[in-house]
């Protein structure tokens, strides 16, 4: 695959091939696949993983409302039907849609109804995070509660304490919390590049939390308006390349990439080839195989929303970084 002819693939799934199959089988309106799928589904953090995805594929038909009658008393439908819920009412928030808020209530009133019959599921708790960003002038009590640690926000850390519960260090939860923090701090990122380094400063070996603060890079340097500098200086900084190391070491060596984001193995990929460290991103793109994501290549272009000058970019950091092999 280092040819001049190889050609990246995009799928939410990446190499989880069942999960590939069961979203193939959802977008022509079959849930079988799903359902079993989800049976088989027995880590809470591949399980908060693979629901996440597939309600992303659910939100646009009822797919998920024809497998609550087939089987009404299914738990995993149940939770289906609150991230389907979740999805479209952050979709309708995100569009500026008039039912916004009956969409924002039916999902807050799903996720504690599905908390209640699913004690231990992470699932959600994770959405009542995603919920969160909705309550854009922190209303609700439990959006504003002090923080654990130092030059950290206030903010529904009540309820990424009970996701933290379920499945310690939850991919998705901590990413909810980061764009919570996002939204918090529009200006300077201090407080969001505090709370990545405070998040994967406690996650054990790995966990893609330590993959977090290379998303705060990238954010940053969006913001400061980077484009088309394929090998400057923000990700040559020492603190750059420090998490850029630390995210390889602490997770992608402990990790199995078959079973990973995309968005991880792709954020790594570009902070490594950021960095000069060609040898080490060349393992990375080796993992990643044919799948890639638009972000975080698209941010290093003159127009982000073009996903063909995204792919020139994976395309040019993936051959730069083969070459570069050891």
């Amino acid at each position: 695959m280092a040819g001049s002819d190889f050609r990246p693939v995009y799928h939410p799934a990446g190499h989880d091939d069942e999960l590939r199959a069961a979203v193939q089988d959802l977008r022509t309106g079959r849930w079988v696949s799903m359902a079993r799928l989800l049976e088989r589904t027995d880590r809470w953090g591949l399980w908060t993983q693979r629901t996440q995805v597939l309600a992303a594929v659910a939100a646009g038909s009822d797919v998920v409302r024809a497998w609550r009658a087939e089987e009404p008393h299914s738990v995993a439908a149940t939770v289906m039907h609150t991230r389907v819920t979740v999805e479209r009412a952050v979709r309708a928030h995100r569009a500026g849609h008039p039912r916004t808020g009956e969409l924002w209530q039916e999902a807050w009133r799903a996720c504690r109804d599905t908390a209640a019959i699913s004690p231990a599921d992470p699932v959600p708790w994770v959405c009542l995070l995603a919920l969160a960003l909705l309550d854009e002038h922190r209303r609700m009590e439990e959006h504003r509660l002090p923080p654990p640690g130092r030059m950290l926000p206030a903010g529904p850390w009540g309820i990424l304490a009970e996701a933290d519960r379920r499945d310690p260090h939850n991919r998705e939860a901590y990413h909810r919390m980061l764009q919570f923090v996002y939204a918090s701090t529009p200006g300077p990122l201090s407080q969001a590049a505090t709370f990545a380094q405070w998040a994967a400063g406690s996650a054990a070996p790995g966990s893609p939390v330590h993959v977090l603060p290379l998303y705060v890079h990238v954010e940053r340097y969006r913001r400061e308006g980077g484009q088309e500098r394929a090998l400057d200086l923000h990700w040559v900084a020492e603190d750059a390349l420090r998490d850029a190391i630390r995210a390889l070491e602490t997770w992608f060596r402990h990790a199995d990439a078959r079973l990973a984001s995309p968005l991880d193995l792709n954020h790594l990929a570009h902070a490594l080839w950021g960095a000069l460290r060609f040898d080490e991103a060349a393992a990375v793109f080796g993992a990643l195989g044919r799948y890639w994501t638009a972000l975080p290549w698209a941010h290093r272009t003159r127009d982000p929303a073009d996903r063909a000058l995204a792919e020139e970019v994976f395309l040019e950091a993936r051959s730069r970084s083969l070459a570069g092999r050891n």
